[in-house]
């Protein structure tokens, strides 16, 4: 039996994409919709590549999350985006409710939390087949979750320039490392853009060949403490960045990992795709002077059923 396709958006991470590949479009009252636009390209070019059975969307709630509170200067870096893009979100989300798109958001979690919850543990207490889970992100952290039932469609450039990874294509990109070695990885080699800060002066081939040969940030610790032959090899100053960032290391590894069990409602049967009003839906896209967006939801295009 085939298997069923649910495809799980990351709304922020592409809101934010769209806002900074496309130019301040506006409507003739001049309302700034950039953000809805490009979103929406997204969303349709999606839908028709992997013509899902079920969609949901996630996104970030507007307040600090766990990590923030072990770890106050994570994200402490990231500049605050513009006003005009925040002030599309509600926007998005109202398109989404026209779409009869299910939208979860947490207090005390990211968006990440939430993908990482609904493609790995919900899915699991449904009475059906399995289900095969696509990710649709604008950034990578998201990798961590690809298994044989869990892919990761990432905007790589701009809108249009997609890769579907799958754990070869995961692979294939880290030099051998699987994706759930990559939150090791992460916490040896840190993340910039998040202000995770791993271990100081590791860069990503030490980072890489460090877990290739002790699998996990715990083993490498432990070898280290019993000074295993393995660890022996270890060169001394690599040795004493280890020894002197270990709890650097672990922080690092608490801030990276994805939570798979945020407490949620989650009923996949009321994520059925497609089903919702398309009367409704034209009326918003008139509103936003969607006139190409119109024409394709009139010519049916994201309720094509993928071939049996």
């Amino acid at each position: 039996m085939e298997k069923k396709r649910l495809i799980v958006i990351d709304a922020n991470a592409v809101i934010h994409r769209a806002f900074h590949a496309l130019p301040p479009l506006t409507t003739k009252k001049g309302e700034l919709v950039n953000a809805i636009y490009g979103f929406l390209l997204v969303f349709f070019k999606a839908i028709k590549e992997f013509h899902p059975d079920f969609v949901v969307a996630t996104f970030d709630f507007p307040a600090p999350t766990f990590r923030h509170k072990k770890y106050k200067p994570y994200k402490a870096t990231r500049k605050k985006a513009p006003q005009e893009l925040y002030e599309q979100i509600p926007k998005i989300k109202e398109i989404l409710e026209a779409f009869n798109v299910q939208v979860f958001e947490k207090q005390g979690f990211e968006a990440d939390d939430l993908i990482g919850t609904i493609s790995k543990t919900a899915p699991k207490k449904q009475i059906m087949p399995e289900i095969e889970t696509i990710i649709l992100t604008g950034d990578l952290d998201a990798l961590q979750l690809v298994d044989k039932n869990t892919k990761v469609y990432a905007l790589r450039k701009g809108l249009k320039d997609t890769v579907l990874y799958d754990k070869e294509k995961v692979k294939e990109k880290y030099d051998g490392l699987s994706p759930e070695e990559l939150i090791d990885y992460k916490a040896l080699r840190g993340d910039p853009s998040d202000n995770i800060p791993g271990v100081s002066g590791i860069g990503e081939k030490t980072a890489i060949s460090l877990i290739k040969e002790f699998g996990t940030l715990e083993n490498l610790y432990k070898e280290m403490e019993q000074n295993s032959d393995k660890a022996g090899e270890i060169k001394e100053s690599l040795r004493k960045k280890l020894h002197d960032y270990k709890d650097q290391a672990f922080i690092s590894k608490m801030l990276a990992e994805i939570n798979q069990n945020v407490p949620i409602e989650f009923d996949l049967g009321k994520c059925s795709w497609p089903d919702y009003n398309k009367d409704k839906v034209i009326q918003i896209f008139k509103n936003y002077e969607f006139q190409t967006l119109i024409n394709r939801l009139s010519n049916n295009v994201l309720e094509e059923k993928k071939q049996e």
